[in-house]
């Protein structure tokens, strides 16, 4: 349950001004279409961080706890870094797209591709060494952060105290960041 919690929350602030949700806004104000836009958004989300979360499981396999842990922190801290610089557009919606799941689906996942919250599923899966949970959990904080987006759009998006998110997201990943390094060197 802790991995599903943590992952759900980190993966939910991290989202929060990230480029995938910049994109979601995009998508929602191009095509209009919450509801197959939100199933292409979970269903791009699932493959990729499906696939991440099994690479994280598998460099766990290979590495000892105390060296992994150590890649979990630094990872972590590396995150709480890259938190605090805003994300610009990302890629633009082709809004002449008949299929509107389709379209979110191949856009949202090639956006996805090397994400925050991508790696943050990579690194969280190896550090609990879970995938379920921490697919799930990254899964649903995704979606908690991107919904709003897609059904209220441009109102909501640009009410979001985006600086001070980025500031609570960096420092979310910081104490995660300490707690890994404890486990690693038994501080």
């Amino acid at each position: 349950m802790e991995a599903f919690l943590v992952t759900l929350g980190a993966v939910g602030v991290a989202e929060i001004g990230d480029r995938t949700q910049l994109l979601a806004l995009m998508l929602a104000a191009c095509y209009r279409k919450p509801v197959p836009i939100l199933l292409g958004i979970v269903a791009a989300t699932l493959v990729n961080h499906l696939a991440a979360g099994a690479i994280g499981i598998l460099l766990a396999d290979f590495l000892q706890p105390r060296i992994l842990d150590t890649i979990v922190a630094i990872s972590l801290f590396v995150m709480a870094g890259w938190t605090l610089i805003p994300d610009k557009d990302g890629m633009k919606p082709d809004c002449s797209a008949r299929n509107v799941f389709l379209a979110t689906l191949w856009i949202f996942f090639m956006t996805e591709i090397g994400d925050k919250t991508q790696i943050v599923t990579t690194t969280l899966a190896a550090g609990y060494h879970s995938l379920i949970p921490v697919v799930a959990g990254s899964t649903l904080g995704l979606l908690a952060a991107d919904a709003p987006v897609v059904f209220l759009g441009n109102a909501f998006a640009h009410r979001l105290p985006l600086k001070l998110i980025r500031m609570v997201a960096a420092a979310i990943f910081a104490v995660l960041a300490i707690f890994f390094a404890i486990k690693a060197f038994g501080v």
